[in-house]
Formats: C-alpha cells, structure tokens, sequence
C-alpha cells in the first residue's frame, strides 16, 4: 500500500516545496491543503497560527490517516512545529529558511533574508542566523505583500514587476557592492517569483528549501512503517482548501497541472 503525504500551506505556495516531494517520492499518495480562510499566516499571531494549525492537521490524520505532514509554511514551521510534534505520532517536516546553505554559497559575505515579517521576527529564525552566518551581513526583508503577488500569479491575475521591486527596494537600493550576492526565498509562495526576482538582481543566486524537503520526506518514508488505512480509496491524490467561497477558482488549473483534479473543501 502507497504511502501518503499531506502538504500543508496557508496558500498555493507550497506547491513549490510539493513538486519537490513528488520528484524525490513519485510513488506517493498525495494530499495537499491550503487554508485560503486565514490567509496570510505573516500577519497572523503565533497564539492563531498555533491553535488553527494544530486543530487542521489532528483533524485531518484521522480522517485521511497519512504517514507523513509537510509543513509547507515557512511562517507556521518556525513556530508550531514542536506542539504538532507532541500531538501527532508521525512524522512532520518543517520548511525553515535555507541560511545554512545561502552562507556557503556567499562569495562577498552578504546574505540576504527574503520572508514574511512574521518569519524574520521569529526567535527560531534568529537562531538560524547566530548558528550559522555569524562570519556574514544578513540583510533582512520582512514582506507583507510578496506572497499576495505570488497568488496572483498561480491565479494568472495581472501584476507587475514594479510590485515587486517595491517590495525589494531596501535591497535595490544600495549600490552592487553593497546587494547581497545570495538571496534566501524564505516563503514557499517565493520561488513562483523566481524570474522576476532573478531579473531584479541577475547577479544573486537563489536559494530556497524546495530540493533538501523532497530529499528528506524520502529518507523519513523509507525509515518510518505505514500506518493501517481503513478506507477504500487509497490511490487519489486529493487538493483541500479551508473555504469554498474564497477559493479563487483559477487556481483549479494550476492544481490541474500538478496532479490534482479538483479542490475541495475541508472543514474542521
């Protein structure tokens, strides 16, 4: 029997961290949700995010008995990750910001932090930065708006570049020596604006989650027994969104591409 794997994300950004898992573990039972009634999570307190997180993902196990919860969410991961832990006896997998790996890749010593102001405020994320780049200059943007972009995009809404440079401007404007040479994508929604924020600084690698998540669902799987299912259909892959009435129902064709026939909702 496939094992099954449920994505978890505030919105549709982590879908870039889901083609990552379904490209390390293609056998998969896939489930992915997105809770479209609290987006955003950057905005939300730690109490809110905690408690909403928390009742969805026990729900959730019960009624779908998956092996395995990514946690798609750079916001969510930083904060909830040890209570899901404690309430849930299968694994979990958090998405932190990749400073680890961005302070290796940094030839002039300048990382930059690209996330929700919720994400680089946290005392985890400050954490990452005092273990790992303390030889570095992390330059940090607390975005409100970037992930609303990135949605707009997946819905194939209008927006412009203009909108993002905004966003970036801090960055933008400093001078060439100045700019980090290493950005780190810590939001899922992120890397859906990969081009427009690699044309925005042509010089600077990208850095985000995506590959080192899919590598470590696999690894988890392998090591980990499969849960008894005791439903029938074992074999669909399934996209859930918290609230009907705010689903965006251009996003269905992007769900299309990446396996998933139709969304529906799914109520606590």
């Amino acid at each position: 029997m496939k094992k099954r794997v449920l994505v978890f994300d505030s919105g549709v950004g982590g879908l870039s961290v889901y083609s990552e898992v379904k490209k390390h573990n293609p056998d998969i039972v896939s489930f992915y949700m997105f809770d479209n009634q609290l987006f955003p999570y950057g905005n939300k307190s730690e109490a809110e995010i905690i408690n909403r997180v928390n009742k969805l993902m026990t729900s959730f196990v019960k009624r779908y008995q998956v092996d395995l919860i990514v946690i798609a969410c750079n916001t969510a991961s930083t904060i909830v990750l040890d209570d899901l832990r404690s309430n849930l006896s299968i694994p979990i997998v958090g998405v932190v910001p990749a400073i680890k790996p961005a302070v290796k890749i940094t030839k002039n010593k300048i990382v930059g932090l690209l996330a929700t102001p919720a994400t680089v405020a946290r005392k985890y994320t400050h954490g990452l930065i005092e273990d790992f780049a303390k030889d570095v200059k992390v330059l940090s943007i607390g975005t409100p708006n970037l992930a609303s972009i990135a949605e707009k995009k997946m819905s194939g809404k209008d927006f412009s570049i203009n909108e993002i440079a905004q966003e970036l401007k801090p960055w933008l404007d400093l001078s060439i020596n100045e700019q980090p040479d290493t950005i780190v994508l810590g939001c899922t929604h992120f890397p859906h604006l990969r081009t427009e924020i690699q044309n925005l600084f042509p010089n600077a690698t990208l850095v985000d989650s995506g590959n080192a998540i899919g590598i470590r669902v696999n690894n988890l799987l392998k090591d980990s027994k499969s849960i008894e299912k005791t439903d029938i259909d074992t074999e669909q892959n399934e996209a859930f969104c918290t609230s009907l009435v705010k689903l965006d129902s251009n996003l269905e064709n992007t769900f299309k591409k990446n396996g998933f026939d139709e969304i529906l909702e799914f109520k606590i």
